[in-house]
């Protein structure tokens, strides 16, 4: 029976540097990751510009050359990938992990086989389960919480819900393209948070009334042909839509991480970990990444978090 060193549940940046600095000291481990190489930059808009500069997206001081001053999508996959391809990463793909238990070593059930580890390390990320919105109507094929490109949207009555960076770009994009773009924002204004170059660009827009913007605003219902949502006086509008793109945030697997018996606090489902050693309440099971700052998903990103992998395997080797 083979016992891994490590079993590392994540494909993606974080995932691989865990691999990386695992293989630099000489420990044994396996990726197992749902989806393909990092699969949710994969799943990015196609035309997505990071807001970090190339250098604080390396891992493993392995040099990500790009050519514009931001990267993009492409980019990004043709580093990392390549990082898997030329390190020869031992990672199993399309292939989901169910339970993780823990005996003398951690037993770890995925859909397609079983692994034992000494340690396991979640670095799942957040971008595979939806924010919903839990109105009437979201589950309308007409309702897209993933936006990747413009086109299937021209010349059509798109409604963009959230203000963060991803509804910005969604709706600039699409009205570039001809859509009739109305956002419907909860807060009074458009994200802090949103790149500094594309803000002013949503602002301007708006101001001319080439977008529409209702902000303190919130979605009531969404039918085949209207969606309805009341603004800030709590005022009920019904104007005619194709699409709705809820770019309303995504949220890590709060169940597989309650099963894997790691205690979820506060109202935001903090998993509890010792900050120092990202070792979680289960002795063994580390977080790496934004999973760490459970609904607070701009907590934590690939910039800040690529120092996690190097701290869980210092504390491993000198535990052992």
């Amino acid at each position: 029976m083979i016992v891994y060193d490590i079993v590392i549940i994540g494909g993606g940046p974080i995932g691989l540097n865990c691999a990386l600095q695992a293989e630099k000291a000489g420990l044994s481990y396996l990726i197992i990751e749902k989806g393909t190489i990092v699969n949710s930059l994969y799943n990015y808009p196609l035309y997505m510009t990071f807001f970090s500069t190339a250098d604080k997206l390396e891992i493993a001081n392995i040099p990500f050359i790009s050519t514009a001053p931001k990267p993009g999508r492409r980019d990004a996959l043709e580093y990392y990938q390549g990082i898997a391809r030329q390190r020869n990463i031992n990672i199993n793909l399309y292939e989901e992990v169910l339970k993780i238990r823990q005996a003398e070593s951690f037993l770890i059930e995925t859909n397609k086989d079983k692994y034992h580890a000494k340690n396991v390390i979640i670095a799942t990320g957040f971008y595979d389960i939806p924010n919903k919105m839990e109105v009437k109507g979201e589950d309308l094929p007409k309702v897209k919480h993933y936006y990747s490109e413009p086109y299937p949207y021209a010349n059509q009555k798109i409604a963009v819900i959230g203000s963060s960076n991803s509804a910005v770009d969604a709706a600039l994009e699409t009205y570039r393209k001809g859509a009739e773009v109305t956002m419907i924002v909860r807060h009074s204004e458009i994200s802090k948070s949103v790149k500094y170059w594309v803000k002013p660009d949503i602002i301007n827009r708006i101001n001319e009334g080439s977008i529409t913007a209702h902000f303190n605003a919130e979605v009531v219902e969404i039918t085949p042909g209207t969606i309805l949502f009341k603004d800030e006086n709590q005022e009920l509008h019904e104007i005619e839509n194709d699409f709705v793109l809820a770019m309303t945030g995504y949220l890590p697997n709060f169940e597989f991480l309650k099963n894997s018996g790691i205690e979820l606090q506060g109202e935001c489902l903090k998993p509890l970990y010792n900050e120092a050693i990202m070792e979680s309440n289960v002795p063994g099971l580390y977080l790496a990444g934004v999973v760490c700052g459970g609904k607070d998903t701009h907590l934590w990103f690939i910039e800040n978090s690529r120092i996690h992998a190097e701290i869980i395997v210092n504390h491993i080797l000198n535990k052992n």
